[in-house]
């Protein structure tokens, strides 16, 4: 009995020490976690504070920017407008100063051959005027009064009027000669191109106005429609980035309150379990304690020497050791069954039972085993769905662990995809950038040559026609003379006394020829220099209209590219988070599967030799049963 409590006290010391232990790890776990939790809590307050003032901030930024970018969009479609219909209006102007131009040419030429008809009549040279050439100049004057009336109506009086209708109504009267009365007709002539000259220099003038206002208007528009669209591109990158900015904010928002609620959830798991072992610990090292405490009470008593005299008294009277002898038997057969189930399954229990067998009446005994009995059994049943439990769980771990794993996996393939496209749209919109810009820079260019065409186009017409009417006029002149001397010669008449008989130039016909000839060529050189400025003015529309149709084909793939690099970004950005997610799902599992070695490892290992064991211990225990309800003990008993 002595060796029984010693052994007794051994077991509680050891016992005491592992709870120790297995304490010290609970304490450790829940102190580091707790400081762990409270700390990502305090964190995730904090960053959904500033997420949702971030959310705030962007919301109003994206809803500022689209306004901003509608009402440039709105500007610059108002200056692309207004370019335009001042560019309408500069080709009606400028093919109305063409027309004007040429027609005043034409009149100016006209009169000027006039007066130099009238100014060969107006002298006292000739006794005769040709009634061809004043029918000529009067047809002249007639075509250019009626064509130019509204020019001349604050030029010719009402006398000059008159005297310009009897002198037409006199040279159609008149076929053979015509007195010399044209002078005031002479004045009229000159009186009429000068005015004529005057408009078209004014008209010249209004003209190089109204271009160098149309390009001033040009170069604003342009600058401003540049100015709007650099400013929508850099808005409408603003803007992808500020939802592309929300909708991460707002992903995160919704995961960080969701790993907060977790955190939440097993904080108060972490207090509930933290604060029920420190009740058990300290309830098991009382009761412990408590235990020790009787053992060794115990022990002290059955060393005492009191004790010794006592069970030397007891076990020496006759009576008792005659009437205990079959009892005693019996106790010692199924106290020496327990005794070696104890030693061989390394049970305090069983050792203690045995104990009590030697000790305790028979009912009593009997009542133990069949309690012990019914406690292994359940102890039996606990350590079986504990060690289901392990296996359950051990193969859940793993099937979740390699399902994470796997999804780990597929999104590191999915983030070096998403950015393999967002680096290849970067590079396809700086591609897109560029050759919008490489049209808008082609498109000024092209403006500018055209500018500088248009002038030149000018200054050949303006040397053309000033080329037609110098040698329009030296050719009048010469035909004035040679035509007028061939006609003296045919009608007879001889020159005056005093002379050689006069013969014109042999190669006058010839030069009056080139000049002819050269005067055509600078018309066809007008002609086709007419022809070539509208067809340079074609191809510059054609151009331009076909750059604006590129770059706005352009402009429109670089915004659904933008988009899709917004939604890219967005994408790899939910995916870095669930990657993120899943590798702390990882480590989540990692320590839950080390948790469990520690709770199931011991039970696993073991699980066949202490259900052995126990087994043993059951069957002793019946067996001890058995030999103290005998036939043989119920005979003494009968006795």
């Amino acid at each position: 009995m002595v060796n029984l409590l010693k052994d007794m006290l051994k077991q509680l010391e050891k016992e005491g020490e592992e709870d120790e232990e297995i304490y010290d790890q609970l304490a450790c776990w829940c102190a580091t976690n707790e400081k762990e939790k409270t700390k990502s809590i305090s964190d995730a307050e904090t960053h959904i504070k500033d997420l949702t003032t971030g959310i705030e901030e962007l919301t109003a930024s994206s809803s500022r920017l689209n306004t901003e970018i509608k009402n440039l969009n709105k500007e610059v479609a108002e200056n692309q407008a207004a370019l335009d219909q001042a560019t309408a209006i500069r080709q009606k102007e400028l093919a109305e100063f063409n027309a004007e131009e040429k027609d005043l040419l034409q009149s100016i030429g006209a009169l000027k051959s006039a007066v130099t008809v009238l100014s060969k009549h107006n002298g006292a040279a000739f006794l005769q005027v040709d009634s061809t050439s004043v029918q000529g100049v009067a047809s002249t004057l007639q075509y250019q009064v009626a064509k130019h009336s509204n020019l001349l109506e604050g030029v010719l009086t009402h006398h000059q009027r008159k005297a310009v209708a009897a002198f037409i109504q006199s040279t159609n009267e008149v076929k053979q000669s015509y007195a010399p009365q044209s002078g005031e007709i002479f004045g009229i002539l000159k009186q009429m191109k000068e005015s004529f000259e005057t408009n078209l220099a004014e008209t010249q003038k209004d003209e190089a106005t109204n271009v160098k206002a149309f390009q001033e208007l040009k170069v604003a528009k342009e600058e401003e429609i540049s100015a709007g669209e650099d400013q929508i591109d850099s808005k409408t990158q603003e803007l992808a980035d500020a939802d592309e900015k929300l909708a991460q904010n707002g992903e995160d928002l919704v995961d960080t309150k969701k790993t907060l609620a977790e955190d939440e959830a097993f904080m108060e798991m972490l207090k509930e379990k933290c604060s029920t072992t420190d009740a058990e610990w300290e309830e098991r090292q009382k009761t412990r304690q408590l235990e020790m405490e009787a053992c060794s009470k115990a022990l002290a008593v059955l060393n005492s020497d009191e004790a010794h005299n006592l069970f030397t008294k007891t076990f020496n009277a006759a009576f008792v050791q005659v009437e205990a002898q079959e009892h005693s038997e019996r106790r010692v057969a199924a106290a020496a069954v327990l005794k070696a189930a104890a030693l061989k399954v390394d049970s305090p229990r069983l050792a203690a039972m045995a104990m009590k067998v030697k000790l305790d009446a028979f009912v009593r005994v009997k009542k133990a085993i069949d309690d012990m009995v019914t406690q292994l059994l359940a102890e039996k049943q606990d350590e079986i769905k504990h060690k289901d439990f392990c296996v359950e769980e051990f193969n859940t771990n793993q099937v979740q662990t390699e399902r994470k794993e796997r999804e780990k996996q597929d999104l590191l393939a999915l983030i070096e995809d998403l950015q393999l496209t967002i680096k290849t749209l970067t590079g396809e919109i700086d591609v897109l950038k560029s050759e919008i810009a490489d049209l808008s820079i082609n498109m000024k260019r092209a403006g500018e040559d055209r500018e500088k065409e248009n002038k030149e186009f000018q200054q050949v017409i303006a040397d053309q026609r000033a080329s037609q009417k110098l040698l329009t006029a030296a050719l009048d002149i010469l035909k004035g003379f040679y035509e007028k001397q061939q006609a003296l010669v045919q009608e007879g008449q001889a020159p005056p006394p005093g002379f050689k008989e006069y013969k014109k130039s042999g190669n006058a016909g010839g030069v009056m020829g080139m000049i002819q000839e050269i005067i055509n060529d600078a018309k066809q050189m007008e002609a086709e220099s007419i022809r070539a400025e509208e067809d340079a003015q074609k191809a510059y529309e054609d151009f331009v209209k076909d750059s604006n149709a590129s770059i706005q084909e352009k402009t429109k793939s670089q915004v659904n590219k933008t988009e899709e690099r917004a939604k890219a970004s967005e994408d790899l950005n939910q995916a870095t988070q669930d990657k993120e997610a899943a590798l702390l799902e990882l480590e989540q599992l990692s320590n839950y599967n080390g948790e469990l070695h520690q709770s199931c490892d011991f039970i696993m290992k073991n699980f066949e030799i202490r259900q052995t064991a126990r087994d043993e211990e059951i069957e002793a225990l019946k067996q001890a049963k058995s030999i103290l309800s005998g036939a043989k003990f119920l005979q003494l008993l009968g006795q």
